[in-house]
């Protein structure tokens, strides 16, 4: 059996952006720095209250998620804090050092990576000659990685979806470069992921035996502000899980999945307790219909859960052929857990085919391994 990290990430750096045509370096992403206090009463208040943020800027605007430096000392801190492993080094959070990324990777016992992007959770540009400018970037960056990875590393390529055609054109070259899907954001700007406009997109996801990899975000910066306001620590939930669940039940509803037969999506880095209430909301609200008994399957839809989810239950509800599992490797968050698949595999509380479906089987048929 091998082991298949589900949702693993990379930090972007500066190298990510060396990778643009000269035409469009005008175009290159900043990084700005600042020293503001953190007043929440977060676990990262607890490691370091005056920890400098990066950010970055793109066309004169602040983009993407903050990434705190912390030093060796407080990942240590913020891993004892949340009781959880996350302690990663610099070089391989943002695989400077491949090698030591996939050395890493070896003693978690993680055979594979799927790896998806940081900045990219949010939308990055509403320009769209920006945004093929930074998807092209970041994806010859990662198959450069993929190629000093040695097949251990794979990826989710980053499409241009302000421009349909551009992101078709620049499919094809990711998948022939290492690229297992297409990272999706449960609502793109103004669209949500079942609007037609992506029809063709899906179609050639699933002509290529790609997948497509809803990953939690919100590409609709009024939204993702209006979510998150006065709720402190918690402020991911609103803005950035809820719209994954949403467009999870849209997505069955809507009919997605049986228009594109060949087609499979992963709702990523959500939890999955939340999968046994969209069942039974979809039995509830299907109006007659007769829906196989285990639909999720039929659907081709995937879904990672966490260590401390109810799988037993969940597997009972939605079949043994839904859940994989992910780390989140190189990120400073309440998904990170980077012994997750050495839990799963080793502490004896899941039937061995159980998780031998999680770890392998699973992740291996949604990302075409």
């Amino acid at each position: 059996m091998a082991t298949i990290d589900a949702d693993a990430h990379v930090v972007e750096s500066e190298h990510t952006w060396d990778f643009m045509d000269p035409s469009e370096r005008q175009y290159r992403p900043m990084l700005v720095s600042s020293g503001e206090r953190d007043d929440t009463r977060s676990v990262r208040s607890i490691v370091d209250t005056e920890a400098a943020r990066k950010y970055w800027l793109i066309d004169g605007k602040i983009r993407g998620l903050a990434r705190t430096v912390l030093t060796a000392k407080q990942w240590n801190e913020l891993s004892e804090a949340s009781g959880r492993s996350m302690s990663v080094d610099d070089a391989s959070q943002s695989m400077e050092n491949v090698q030591m990324r996939v050395q890493h990777m070896d003693s978690l016992g993680i055979d594979t990576q799927v790896v998806y992007p940081t900045i990219f959770i949010e939308q990055v540009t509403d320009k769209p000659e920006i945004d093929v400018a930074l998807c092209k970037s970041y994806n010859r960056w990662l198959a450069d990685i993929w190629k000093q990875g040695g097949g251990r590393i794979r990826w989710v390529c980053v499409l241009p979806l302000l421009s349909m055609q551009d992101s078709l054109d620049m499919l094809g070259w990711c998948h022939n470069n290492g690229a297992v899907g297409v990272f999706m954001r449960p609502i793109e700007a103004t669209r949500l992921m079942h609007d037609p406009y992506f029809d063709a997109l899906y179609d050639r996801v699933g002509r290529l035996n790609m997948s497509i990899g809803v990953h939690v975000a919100n590409g609709n910066p009024g939204e993702r502000e209006l979510l998150g306001q006065r709720v402190a620590w918690s402020g991911g939930f609103w803005p950035f899980l809820t719209p994954v669940v949403g467009a999870c039940h849209a997505a069955i509803g809507n009919g997605l999945l049986n228009r594109h037969p060949k087609l499979r999506i992963g709702f990523i880095e959500s939890s999955a307790s939340w999968v046994p209430w969209v069942i039974k909301d979809i039995r509830r609200r299907s109006e007659g219909r007769l829906l196989p008994e285990r639909f999720l399957e039929d659907q081709r839809i995937f879904v990672t859960c966490y260590t401390t989810d109810d799988i037993p239950y969940i597997t009972k509800q939605a079949g043994d052929g839904v859940l994989m599992i992910g780390t989140d490797y190189g990120h400073q968050d309440m998904s990170v857990e980077l012994d997750a698949l050495l839990t799963i595999g080793q502490d004896g509380q899941l039937e061995g085919h159980v998780a031998r479906k999680i770890l392998d089987d699973n992740p291996r048929a949604f990302y075409g391994l």
